[in-house]
């Protein structure tokens, strides 16, 4: 497969750069649905047909559909992302994701560009960002317009894939354009609150962090409330606005995805999976387990593994 630079000659105005984007990621895509690039936390996607909702776990990063629509539910909350509007994750949230529009003649094209929150804090001190404003509602998700601004950095992005020697210089200067885009944006307030050091978000960022890497652990709402120095009333309200869930609910969706991946990729029982991932009781696991995917441990891995399912953008 051979690939050349992109001719924007052809791209003039917003679809113009939509179409140049889109045909790139096809380019990349042609032989799979996923393309992990030689670029640091960017990820190609491709399906040529809608797809079954799928649970997963969003990290801090950007999601673009270029071609098609992609619905992340996350609790209650539902986004819709497309040509015209990104999705922007701030924190690590459980999600359940579903491709709605795609079609062989018209595939979903989208990307993922993960990023540290580190440096979008250091962005924000180089850049002499102002402050975030305080908001009643923080949640860690959601929908922006994509601008003329961030189309064109992430085609200059994907350009480098053309020729792999440039990405360790000129990558890093492209991503952190398409940070400080974010910041300015329409949603920068939301990312800026999160990366803010001390603020409420920030510690409640941090909790979901260690509940991420200790998901397997049993959990007391005092202690968390105390790593984030709240109240315990005022860290539940505070984790809930910002994940849509309890710290609860939030740990338990983290174990019953990873048992998940556990039987679909290891090809672990169930019974394995579940004292895995911090459960003592086989039944309360495939009652939650059914709760939460729909059917029992055997039959939703069974059902899986015949659609094929992998990471999906």
């Amino acid at each position: 497969m051979e690939h050349t630079d992109l001719t924007r000659n052809v791209a003039v105005g917003f679809g113009g750069e939509i179409e140049v984007l889109a045909s790139a990621i096809a380019r990349w895509t042609e032989q799979g649905e996923l393309h992990t690039t030689a670029i640091p936390g960017l990820s190609l996607f491709r399906r040529d047909e809608p797809t079954e909702p799928i649970s997963g776990v969003y990290e801090p990063s950007i999601c673009l559909a270029v071609q098609g629509s992609k619905r992340v539910l996350l609790g209650d909350d539902t986004y819709v992302y497309d040509a015209q509007h990104y999705l922007l994750t701030s924190v690590h949230l459980p999600i359940i994701v579903q491709i709605i529009e795609a079609s062989p003649e018209k595939p979903y094209l989208g990307l993922r560009l993960k990023f540290d929150l580190r440096e979008v804090s250091q962005l924000m001190v180089d850049s002499n960002l102002p402050q975030p404003r305080q908001q009643q509602s923080n949640r860690g998700m959601a929908t922006g317009e994509v601008t003329h601004q961030l189309l064109n950095a992430f085609i200059r992005l994907i350009d480098l894939l053309a020729d792999e020697k440039d990405i360790p210089i000129l990558a890093p200067v492209i991503q952190r354009e398409i940070i400080y885009r974010l910041l300015v944006g329409d949603q920068g307030e939301r990312l800026r609150q999160i990366a803010t050091a001390g603020s409420q978000s920030q510690q409640i960022a941090k909790a979901i962090g260690w509940l991420k890497s200790n998901y397997f652990q049993a959990i007391s709402m005092d202690d968390l409330a105390a790593q984030a120095n709240m109240s315990t009333s005022t860290f539940h309200h505070h984790f809930r606005s910002l994940t849509a869930l309890s710290p609860l609910q939030f740990q338990k969706q983290l174990r019953l995805q990873e048992a998940r991946r556990l039987m679909l990729a290891e090809r672990m029982d169930a019974a394995n999976a579940a004292f895995q991932v911090g459960y003592e009781s086989p039944s309360q696991f495939n009652r939650e387990y059914s709760r939460l995917f729909g059917a029992p441990p055997l039959r939703d891995v069974t059902s899986l593994r015949q659609m094929g399912v992998g990471d999906r953008g």
